[in-house]
């Protein structure tokens, strides 16, 4: 009895060992690819199989199915497509070691977007028509002026352009930029008309431009003709009638020659054109000048002896106020701190000054009406402070014409007599007016 169970241990270990070996064997054919050598030593980890003990009924060991993670899938060399087996520890848990993959954020690029551009105010500005142009008929010839910026852009033309019915300008006043032609009223291809009342000569001012050197096909100025007219009164009698004499009393030959025609116009920035506009805002600088016209006269220097505002046409209207005074003294600057002052002078027969702009305090329409007294005396008489400009500055008074000391009186009274005397004894006095100036105040909108 003792031997048999010696016998029967010795087997059971022998059948043991044996099982052991090839358990080992065949979980190994069952843990490693073909195709890797490398990951066919690793050991499958504990977990993934079970042993049991044998039965006595049995000589082999018995197998529990491995419990592979759910995110391995295994295939055995038996499976379709004869392929190699996918080996659930070497390329799945790459896959898996990598973690979560970022979500993909990359798009299509885009074309930019041109950025729409907002409706603006706009208003196409129409050209005004220069009065670059000036003409005086005499009493057998005929005198033009005619501006070297004809058409008001700012461009000077060549002098060789222009032609007075086939003559040239000539003379040229280099300090005005003007071109000068002067023609008996017989020539330069003028032509004449008799009507039943008078006879008119006809000139014709022709502005042709140079074509553009180096054959550059582009053109900056168009050929202009401008019409020049010289009006006459026929002197004729077809009655039986005894004729009237023609000779002109020498009283009226005074009359004419000392007939003189003032104006007061607002000009524009450059002061070579009437301004069109009369719609300024406060701050604007108010560009006037006064000029006399003397024809037959000898020459004179004209003078603004003084001006005063209002707000409506009538002189004595009132609010009122008087910015030159005594006797051509500017006197704004003084009472408001202003920039008002007088140019320096360059031609006897004009005069410039400048205002600042202004509006009448509880006056909601903003007109100004300007009225002046000028006057104008004769070149040789020299000035004196009863005929000035002057200026009021930091460092004091100021003429526009370069004699200050004339000036002294004007923090005091310059002279005994009235300008109402000095009208009815002076026939070269006449009183002038501009406007009105609508002055508009700034509109600003609500400051966040």
């Amino acid at each position: 009895m003792g031997m048999r169970k010696v016998a029967f241990g010795l087997v059971l270990v022998l059948a043991f060992g044996l099982s052991d070996a090839q358990w080992r064997g065949r979980s190994a054919q069952m843990t490693k690819p073909h195709t890797f050598k490398q990951q066919s030593q690793m050991q499958v980890p504990l977990q993934s199989e079970t042993r049991i003990p044998l039965f006595p009924q049995t000589n082999n060991p018995m197998l529990v199915p491995q419990r592979f993670p759910s995110q391995f899938s295994m295939q055995t060399p038996g499976m379709a497509g004869g392929g190699p087996g996918q080996d659930p520890v070497g390329v799945q848990s790459k896959q898996l070691l990598q973690g979560p993959m970022e979500k993909l954020t990359w798009t299509f690029p885009r074309l930019p977007e041109e950025p729409v551009q907002p409706e603006i105010p706009f208003e196409l500005r129409r050209p005004i028509s220069p009065n670059s142009v000036g003409a005086q008929c005499g009493e057998n010839f005929v005198y033009v002026e005619v501006m070297e910026d004809f058409f008001g852009t700012g461009n000077l033309l060549l002098a060789s352009d222009f032609a007075l019915g086939g003559c040239g300008p000539t003379g040229q006043d280099d300090n005005a930029r003007v071109l000068i032609f002067e023609s008996e009223l017989h020539g330069c291809g003028s032509v004449l008309t008799v009507t039943e009342e008078e006879l008119v000569y006809a000139f014709t001012l022709a502005y042709s431009p140079q074509e553009v050197s180096n054959g550059v096909p582009i053109a900056r100025s168009s050929a202009a003709v401008v019409s020049i007219e010289c009006h006459y009164p026929r002197i004729h009698n077809v009655s039986s009638n005894a004729l009237v004499p023609t000779w002109v009393p020498y009283a009226a030959t005074m009359v004419a020659e000392e007939h003189l025609v003032f104006s007061l116009k607002l000009m524009t920035d450059e002061w070579q054109f009437e301004r069109p506009s009369n719609q300024y805002f406060l701050g604007d600088i108010v560009n006037i000048e006064a000029s006399v016209k003397t024809y037959n006269h000898v020459p004179v220097r004209v003078f603004v002896d003084s001006c005063i505002a209002t707000a409506s046409p009538d002189v004595n209207a009132t609010p009122r106020y008087s910015f030159i005074e005594n006797n051509g003294c500017l006197v704004d600057a003084k009472f408001t701190g202003s920039s008002s002052r007088y140019l320096p002078r360059t031609l006897f027969d004009k005069l410039q000054f400048q205002l600042e702009a202004f509006r009448f305090q509880q006056v909601n329409s903003g007109l100004v009406y300007i009225t002046c007294i000028l006057k104008a005396v004769p070149v040789a008489t020299p000035t004196n402070p009863e005929q000035k400009a002057c200026s009021f500055s930091p460092n004091g008074w100021m003429s526009a014409d370069e004699s200050d000391q004339v000036c002294g009186c004007c923090d005091s009274t310059c002279s005994s007599s009235s300008a109402s005397d000095q009208v009815l004894k002076d026939l070269r006095w006449e009183q002038a007016s501009v406007g009105p100036l609508n002055v508009k105040e700034f509109g600003f909108g609500q400051l966040t």
